[in-house]
């Protein structure tokens, strides 16, 4: 069945989890909904697991617009959102909403991502007016590390928690069809969770959220510089990529690979009239 903003917010009513990954590119976004995933987040985090960017910020909409294209070829039955990029939407309602805009007709996208609480509910409102589904995204909101210091879990204490409590409240009232918590304590993330009527999707949030979602490169062991306290790795993925690179190596240099049956066979009379 195919995946849309309904079908999220009635998995909610019926307590149905919902499961979420992050792709960037045909191959794999055709994969992931073979294997019948809800949704498909084209994050801005590419800049970080694609382009060898330490952060977020560099990511442009024409980076954005051409992944979630691609994205959107391989995925039939998956809710395809195209996150929103560093001042993008930031600058002005009517820039987020030609952006948005650009995400849903040039990147084919279903849906966007738009980080960010109160501060950011008039774009929403605006991209929500002209039929573009939003989803939010609170909590630890990447695009502002910098005034973070750092990727640092948010909502510790009672302050930081109300904040949290009261941006998903208001991503929500909005007009957001779902939101995203990152890095939060579990006890507020299923505070938050019951407090709204929208799915909320966790990533280092606990299991109270009505569903997950994690980067397929954290999933998958691909990246070794680093790995969140967050991730179960389902696959080391990264490992046995590392073997068969090295392996192909080997037998090219050995002269193994391409071995006959890699090659292509004719009729030899015709080359020797070559010579």
């Amino acid at each position: 069945m195919k995946n849309t903003v309904l079908t999220f917010r009635q998995a909610k009513e019926k307590k149905e989890k919902l499961a979420v990954l992050t792709a960037y590119d045909y191959s794999m976004a055709g994969l992931m909904d073979e294997a019948g995933i809800n949704g498909i987040i084209v994050g801005d985090s590419v800049g970080m697991v694609c382009l060898g960017y330490k952060d977020t910020l560099s990511v442009t909409m024409e980076d954005m617009i051409h992944h979630t294209r691609a994205v959107a070829r391989g995925a039939s039955n998956t809710l395809v959102i195209g996150d929103m990029p560093f001042m993008s939407f930031q600058t002005s309602v009517r820039d987020a909403l030609v952006n948005a805009g650009r995400l849903m007709k040039e990147g084919n996208a279903q849906a966007v991502k738009i980080e960010g609480g109160r501060e950011v509910c008039p774009q929403i409102r605006a991209i929500v007016r002209s039929s573009i589904p939003v989803m939010g995204h609170v909590g630890l909101t990447p695009q502002s590390v910098r005034s973070y210091g750092g990727f640092k879990v948010q909502g510790k204490d009672e302050a930081g928690a109300r904040k949290v409590l009261d941006a998903a409240k208001a991503v929500e009232e909005a007009g957001a069809f779902a939101v995203v918590l990152e890095c939060i304590p579990a006890g507020l993330a299923e505070l938050v969770t019951r407090s709204l009527s929208i799915p909320t999707i966790g990533i280092g949030a606990g299991n109270a959220c009505d569903g997950q979602v994690l980067v397929y490169h954290d999933m998958l062991g691909m990246l070794t510089d680093f790995s969140p306290k967050f991730v179960k790795h389902y696959a080391e993925i990264g490992a046995q990529m590392r073997t068969a690179f090295t392996q192909y190596i080997s037998e090219v240099r050995e002269g193994v690979f391409p071995a006959a049956e890699h090659s292509f066979d004719a009729a030899d009379d015709f080359l020797k009239k070559l010579y």
